[in-house]
């Protein structure tokens, strides 16, 4: 069974094209009249396969190349776990039948029922707010601590999320810029330690300096770009996580804690 939403999706894909469009439509023309047509084809044939070499390939970009890809299949595990928990929402382990309610008497069966149809699927987070619920309502009778008990799980299961998230990913996050400012220092002393040599001539010291000063700002270049790719993955997985526990509360709140009979509240 799918969770309903309160709201409309804000169509974040849509509104990138509308962006596009509109910086597009307001550039490309100052573009063309500044005369760019003779430095675009400057530009252009200053991108050789030799110097796009340089810029991918180097001991700092291998090792941003790494940390990108360790964190990303981690990021895919963790996405691909938040589809598994969403099955759950499928699984109908409370009644959702119109007009269905749930007796104290009947918690402890459909506790049982969860654990059953949840064994082979393994862990979710739906079926454990689900049974600790259950198994409050079945001693206390009250919906109240029911409701009580279900926020804290959902709150400890947003806990357990980030901060499992905020260790391998975020450290390989903060690493692939830092190991690109690596390179930047790397390439900076080597420019430097050229002012210091006294056997190369003014052409040749050129050069090298400047061969050495792509070094260091290809290592920042290829870092940023790989970090600004990652944080958008990143918080795209800690997005789907967040909606994860949230939908699991709005089940609860709908198939359970609206369904229970609460002896206390009817004497009164």
């Amino acid at each position: 069974m799918s969770v309903q939403t309160s709201h409309r999706p804000a169509r974040e894909w849509l509104w990138l094209v509308v962006a596009l469009a509109i910086v597009g439509g307001i550039l490309i023309p100052f573009w063309q009249l500044g005369g760019a047509g003779e430095s675009r084809a400057e530009f252009l044939a200053k991108w050789t396969p030799e110097r796009i070499t340089k810029l991918l390939i180097g001991p700092e970009q291998a090792v941003c190349y790494l940390c990108f890809v360790w964190a990303s299949l981690v990021l895919v595990s963790r996405s691909r776990e938040v589809y598994r928990q969403k099955a759950a929402f499928a699984l109908e382990l409370l009644p959702t039948e119109e007009g269905a309610r749930i007796l104290p008497e009947d918690a402890r069966p459909l506790a049982r029922k969860v654990d059953q149809v949840t064994t082979r699927g393994g862990p979710y987070i739906l079926s454990n707010m689900i049974r600790l619920g259950l198994g409050k309502y079945a001693v206390s009778k009250s919906a109240t601590d029911v409701g009580e008990v279900v926020r804290n799980q959902a709150d400890i299961e947003y806990g357990r999320l980030v901060a499992s998230m905020g260790g391998l990913v975020n450290y390989l996050a903060w690493a692939i810029p830092a190991v690109g400012f690596i390179g930047t220092v790397r390439g900076l002393a080597g420019a430097f330690g050229m002012a210091g040599s006294q056997e190369l001539d003014i052409a040749a010291f050129t050069r090298q300096a400047t061969d050495q000063l792509k070094i260091a700002f290809d290592c920042t270049l290829v870092a940023l770009v790989l970090s600004i790719v990652l944080m958008y993955i990143l918080h795209t997985v800690q997005r789907a996580e967040e909606t994860l526990v949230i939908d699991c509360q709005e089940y609860c709140q709908e198939h359970l804690l609206l369904r229970l009979y609460d002896p206390k509240a009817a004497s009164e």
